[in-house]
């Protein structure tokens, strides 16, 4: 990879901005963030299987949407570098720190080992990923952890 990120990197990521604007994924983005807080990896597969439901469309738009982000960081289009700036790849930091104390569970109810993969490998692909992942982790721990009193 290039030590350098490109003008061909910054227009992929403007691009993949440019998906994340789009008037559904805005919705779907906004119920991940707000309103999809699973406790355990049931609340997830629940979810996950509930085909034909607003929730699992927007939950199948968004991850589908990080997975696909995360690949192109892992092939090489996108200087990973870059994807891992704050406002480029923060959501994805976030909603991966949402599922990822279940997600060994959840790989192996649902049988599907590579779930989440791309983005776990970004995600915990280097030093300052898993050190920025850990921050964002604790915050989104102790969101759960109050969601879960107030219930």
């Amino acid at each position: 990879m290039p030590k350098k990120a490109t003008a061909a990197d910054a227009q992929i990521v403007l691009q993949l901005y440019d998906l994340r604007r789009e008037a559904e994924m805005r919705k779907a983005r906004h119920w991940w963030l707000v309103n999809f807080w699973p406790q355990n990896a049931d609340d997830f597969i629940k979810v996950a299987n509930s085909l034909g439901t607003q929730e699992n469309a927007w939950f199948r738009q968004v991850s589908g949407y990080w997975d696909m982000a995360a690949s192109l960081v892992l092939h090489g289009a996108v200087h990973a570098d870059l994807f891992l700036e704050g406002g480029i790849s923060g959501e994805m930091f976030f909603l991966f720190a949402k599922i990822q104390p279940f997600l060994k569970e959840i790989r192996e109810k649902m049988q599907s080992p590579r779930l989440f993969l791309n983005v776990e490998k970004v995600v915990l692909g280097s030093k300052a990923a898993k050190e920025r992942f850990q921050l964002i982790s604790k915050r989104v721990e102790s969101r759960r952890k109050a969601i879960a009193e107030a219930k």
